[in-house]
């Protein structure tokens, strides 16, 4: 499990973050009852998804970490320049909208003499210029893009 402050690993079982200090908030069951029962309070809680393993959370402008994050910049350029053959949605593991993008640019190019081609490809730029934007800000894991 890695650090939602800092990105570095924290060994399973240890609660605090050696370099930073920051309480780790995926603890069990059993342990959020006893520390509900204690009173005490965590302000680092966040709503990830619990499902979701290694992902850190960027938190005031710091940087992602995270060595499995993908880059939000390659996912936006091959948005923009191979939008219309869904690399970028493949990249991302979005694999169902890649694969429906590939197939009505090529299939539907075919058919339609290059006008659904031309669709698909606007769809990829946008897709693209929205991920460079922010506007997506996971990939299909949950795990935050890094800049």
């Amino acid at each position: 499990m890695f650090c939602k402050m800092c990105g570095k690993e924290i060994p399973d079982g240890q609660e605090l973050c050696a370099e930073c200090a920051t309480k780790n908030t995926n603890t069990t069951n059993s342990e959020t009852t006893s520390e509900a029962n204690l009173g005490t309070q965590n302000v680092n809680q966040d709503n990830t998804n619990s499902n979701t393993q290694n992902a850190t959370v960027i938190n005031n402008n710091q940087a992602n970490n995270n060595p499995q994050a993908k880059s939000k910049l390659v996912g936006g350029l091959l948005g923009i320049f191979l939008g219309a053959f869904g690399v970028h949605n493949f990249y991302l593991g979005f694999t169902t909208k890649a694969v429906v993008q590939l197939l009505v640019s090529l299939v539907g190019g075919l058919i339609t003499c290059g006008i659904a081609t031309v669709a698909i490809q606007i769809w990829g730029l946008v897709e693209g210029i929205m991920i460079l934007c922010g506007n997506v800000q996971t990939d299909a894991n949950g795990v935050p893009l890094k800049d």
